[in-house]
């Protein structure tokens, strides 16, 4: 029974403004586009990799499903970076900053930026 799931593939998240957060996630988060379709049903996807990560992001455009509404603290994704501080100074030359933290823990240090349409993004920086 072990066996039955192989592992995560991907992780899709349906936006409004697919251009728009395409951009975030490559500019902001150095994410790669590996791939782009349009599903039978018309919706518009673009696959997104982390470097050293085999799991994709799917954003997805689906205008007939109606406008995305992403309740608070209901989803994130968490992303490791070397430096928490040289993340932000990165993330303030996009006009941007930490909706929360740096936060201490026993792990290290982590804070939490908004993506588009509201999903927020964890980063976390391991060590002392």
């Amino acid at each position: 029974m072990a066996d039955i799931v192989k592992k995560l593939l991907h992780t899709r998240m349906r936006v409004d403004d697919l251009e728009r957060t395409v951009t975030f996630y490559k500019d902001v988060l150095g994410l790669k586009e590996v791939d782009r379709k349009e599903s039978p049903r018309g919706s518009k996807l673009v696959f997104l990799q982390t470097p050293g990560s085999e799991e994709l992001i799917e954003l997805t455009y689906y205008p007939d499903a109606g406008s995305v509404q992403v309740q608070p603290d209901l989803v994130h994704l968490a992303f490791e970076v070397a430096s928490l501080d040289a993340f932000e100074a990165h993330i303030k030359a996009h006009g941007l900053e930490f909706t929360d933290g740096p936060t201490k823990s026993s792990s290290g240090r982590f804070a939490f930026i908004d993506a588009p349409e509201g999903y927020e993004i964890e980063l976390i920086e391991r060590g002392g």
